[in-house]
């Protein structure tokens, strides 16, 4: 696509706003369809992105996207559209804001909520310094459910600054918005909320401008044009109304489905197995309950929604109440499931530790999207998890080999009386789904030689097993285990292993995972250890299997460390 300057849109007339508005429209369909990418809330927000880029001068004024989700407009009119094929590819531009790409991206996003915050922070900043610029936030009306969101509302006052909160509501994060914050909303797009509504947002230091309509450059203009005044007095809401998927029929249709797409088939997911086996359980188990922050279809509970509805609960963006809302579901007898991407279960961490686990409650934890995710890029690579669980007391990490084996842990969990996490990619193959038992390793292959490998998920049991194959056609073998469980460790047989010689491979950093959890149960006991998980980085977005080489487990570089110990006898 050619590369449009701030020059012509100022020089545009409505009529010409709108082709380019098409214009735009179209590159983003046709790049997302051939590199993946969010699409629905991008097409919502063309007309709101060139609006602003029109009335504000970029980068001199800064913006920030709240999780990002729909930056890319944005990115087309900041000097990267001869770039835009490479799109969440390696090397390539990221699908979300990042300050090391350009300088139009001030701070970087990608979980909900800390727009307004970052905002702030960034415009206290402008006034220590004694500079003039806008900064303006950006924020959908799903991440308006997060707690943080109205944290950094309250601290308006006390900072004593300015700035714009453009809320783009289209009534939907992933999934349709929820919650008494919506209801207020609906009231604010309706006409018919009471005037404390309002107020509200005033008491908190804000001017309220609304109801824009945010796919009508004609109207958008002059609605930005007069915040951009008022912001030299005081801090303003500007309430638009956008609909996700604007342009696309397809998508205006489907804007859950169409939120993110990806260019290839990802397979049979273990959300869809998940949903299955809670429908299952539930039918025989009224304490069964499933709980969700946004993101009923993506975590494949659907099914269980439709079918149970009294015992499901989506909270919106909200994964720390969630966590806290188990624990007490827990402590009052229900056996909660609470589905959640690896990435966004970090921001609950106090929660489980305290809450979940300090009262040692029956919470399920079903970790989805875990290790390397790869095009979304730093802030949603589920490679933190084993890490940051390891070293909770009361707490079992399942790592399942496959979804055969995740059902078995699913069915486990049931008649479980203490916090359980099953952590799983996104996708992967059927297998056997016999009983499992918690806190037992299985013995995949048994080799006479001084090597065993412990792989933890299917990714790395898939990787070791594909090194044992160009092993053995260098006259060479190893044992094999599937290291299904981080906590407890299956000591019975760590404790019979008779190898010297011991590899790790695990989907997630290093430190503080499955390697280090075997470095120190067999502390001072002789054996030699070679551990293969992620260096200490930020990975970015990219191909996943090409990440992992690049940051630390890769088959070659596992078949060297066997090649190596089985050299040594």
């Amino acid at each position: 696509m050619r590369e449009i300057l701030r020059q012509e849109l100022v020089a545009a007339t409505p009529p010409q706003l709108k082709r380019i508005c098409d214009e735009i429209r179209e590159e983003i369909v046709q790049t997302v369809s051939v590199c993946g990418g969010h699409l629905a809330s991008n097409l919502g927000t063309v007309e709101l992105t060139v609006a602003l880029h029109r009335v504000f001068c970029f980068p001199e004024d800064k913006i920030v996207f709240d999780v990002g989700h729909q930056c890319y407009t944005h990115k087309l009119l900041s000097g990267r559209a001869a770039r835009f094929g490479t799109l969440r590819r390696e090397g390539g531009l990221s699908g979300f804001p990042k300050r090391t790409e350009s300088p139009y991206d001030c701070y970087d996003t990608g979980h909900a909520g800390t727009a307004i915050s970052a905002a702030l922070g960034i415009a206290k900043a402008r006034d220590l310094r004694g500079e003039t610029f806008s900064v303006i936030a950006l924020v959908g009306d799903g991440s308006f459910n997060n707690g943080l969101i109205f944290e950094a509302l309250n601290s308006l006052h006390i900072l004593n600054t300015h700035i714009l909160i453009i809320l783009n509501d289209n009534g939907m994060s992933i999934s349709p918005t929820v919650g008494g914050t919506h209801d207020v909303l609906n009231e604010l797009k309706e006409g018919s909320a009471p005037p404390e509504d309002v107020r509200l947002f005033e008491r908190y230091g804000l001017e309220y401008m609304g109801v824009c309509a945010g796919n009508d450059i004609d109207a958008l203009l002059p609605a930005l044009e007069q915040a951009k005044q008022k912001l030299q007095s005081t801090s303003v809401l500007l309430h638009v109304v956008t609909k996700k998927g604007q342009g696309n029929a397809f998508c205006e249709n489907a804007p859950t489905r169409t939120h993110g797409l990806s260019p290839e088939s990802a397979g049979t997911e273990y959300s869809a197995a998940l949903g299955e086996e809670l429908c299952a359980l539930a039918a025989s188990d009224r304490r069964i309950v499933a709980v969700t922050a946004a993101m009923t279809d993506s975590l494949g509970l659907r099914p269980f929604f439709d079918a149970y509805p009294a015992r499901a609960f989506d909270v919106g963006i909200c994964e720390e109440h969630a966590s806290v809302l188990c624990a007490a579901l827990a402590s009052a007898g229900m056996k909660p499931y609470y589905a959640i991407y690896s990435t966004f279960l970090q921001r609950a961490f106090d929660e489980i530790v305290h809450d979940v686990c300090g009262q040692d409650l029956p919470v399920t934890f079903c970790v989805d999207r875990a290790g390397i995710t790869g095009a979304d890029g730093e802030t949603h690579q589920g490679v933190f998890d084993l890490s940051y669980l390891s070293f909770i007391p009361n707490l079992t990490v399942g790592i399942p080999k496959d979804i055969g084996e995740f059902r078995a842990m699913v069915r486990a969990s049931a008649g479980y009386r203490h916090p359980f996490a099953i952590r799983y990619p996104r996708a992967g193959r059927e297998g056997d789904d016999s009983p499992v038992e918690i806190g037992t390793f299985e013995l995949l292959h048994k080799a006479d030689s001084n090597v065993a490998v412990f792989a933890a998920g299917e990714r790395c049991i898939a990787l070791a097993q594909a090194v044992r194959a160009a092993a053995n056609a260098e006259n060479i073998d190893f044992t094999l285990i599937n290291a299904r469980f981080l906590k407890p460790l299956d000591e019975a047989m760590l404790a019979s292993l008779p190898q010297k010689y011991i590899i790790t491979v695990e989907d997630n950093v290093r430190t503080g995972g499955l390697g280090d959890a075997l470095d120190r149960y067999y502390l001072n006991q002789g054996r030699v250890f070679a551990n293969f998980g992620y260096r200490e980085a930020f990975i970015p977005h990219g191909e996943p299997r090409s990440l992992a080489r690049r940051f630390g487990v890769g088959e070659e570089d596992v078949l060297a460390a066997v090649r190596e110990f089985y050299a040594r006898g």
